[in-house]
């Protein structure tokens, strides 16, 4: 019997790392999906049953793999997969969809990669509680946003604590050290006028060296980050409050409101008014 319990998050408010949806199914014998690419990192894991995932590696080649109950699989952002239930042991899996400026980190602290995608476990009761986690969400999906959100920070730390690959990067504990100092100066002075080289300083590092170490750990360049994190803020600000668009371009480091207006619409598709429109809460 094919069973499927499918939720959309409701909220985008949350930078650092949010929720996109959640289910679980019990596959019909060669369900599939697929070839597609999602937009998000989205991770499966796997109740009961068997199963295949062919996706493509880093290099562009597709490969197959066969993931049976207590493992996973990662699919990552714009990588092509499809995936299909065995015929005999169909599969019955969990999964959550997610995404964030710490995304990335935290998946590769997993020893989650395009090339390394599946997911095993070193410890049966981490794997366990990794698993409650991702069906509590799904059944208690009415809950609020910072409920739903605090238990997507409870998987995701039973992932990685649990996984076979977490202890890959303990040789990068420095470069982690100078991203975390790095990912705190500017969400505290995003609003101010810094540059790269602002950050780069506060770590003590060169600006080519650190922009390089900065995208291997986070996914996006240094200036990418900021555009992201500052249009991140706008969006808040424009629904949760009364400011004119003048006053919360000041806000997130912009002293020329046309050049926010134009930096919000390459991020949001439209411009702050627009998007305020339809996003406002009313309050």
């Amino acid at each position: 019997m094919h069973n499927l319990i499918f939720s959309v998050f409701p909220s985008e408010n949350f930078v650092d790392l949010g929720l996109y949806q959640f289910g679980c199914e019990q596959c019909e014998p060669a369900h599939s999906f697929g070839p597609a690419a999602r937009n998000h990192y989205l991770f499966h894991y796997v109740i009961s049953g068997t199963g295949t995932l062919m996706a493509d590696d880093s290099k562009g080649n597709t490969k197959t793999y066969s993931v049976k109950s207590m493992q996973g699989f990662m699919i990552f952002p714009g990588q092509i997969t499809t995936y299909i239930a065995d015929k005999e042991l169909p599969w019955e899996y969990v999964w959550v969809e997610f995404d964030g400026l710490r995304a990335k980190s935290i998946v590769e602290s997993a020893g989650l990669t395009m090339d390394t995608p599946i997911y095993h476990a070193q410890s049966k009761s981490l794997r366990e509680d990794m698993m409650n986690e991702m069906l509590y969400m799904t059944q208690n999906r009415e809950s609020s946003p910072f409920h739903l959100i605090g238990h997507l920070y409870l998987f995701l730390d039973y992932m990685m604590r649990s996984s076979a690959g977490t202890n890959i990067q303990k040789g990068s504990q420095l470069r982690d050290f100078y991203i975390h100092e790095a990912l705190n100066f500017m969400e505290h002075n995003f609003q101010n006028d810094i540059s790269v080289e602002d950050v780069a300083a506060v770590c003590g590092l060169n600006r080519s060296y650190f922009g390089k170490i900065f995208k291997q750990a986070v996914g996006k360049s240094p200036q990418e980050f900021l555009l992201s994190y500052r249009m991140a803020k706008a969006a808040e600000l424009l629904k949760l409050t009364q400011l004119s668009i003048g006053d919360i371009s000041q806000a997130v480091g912009y002293d020329n409101q046309l050049h926010f207006s134009r930096a919000f619409k390459n991020i949001y598709g439209m411009s702050p008014r627009e998007w305020r429109n339809r996003n406002r809460i009313q309050l």
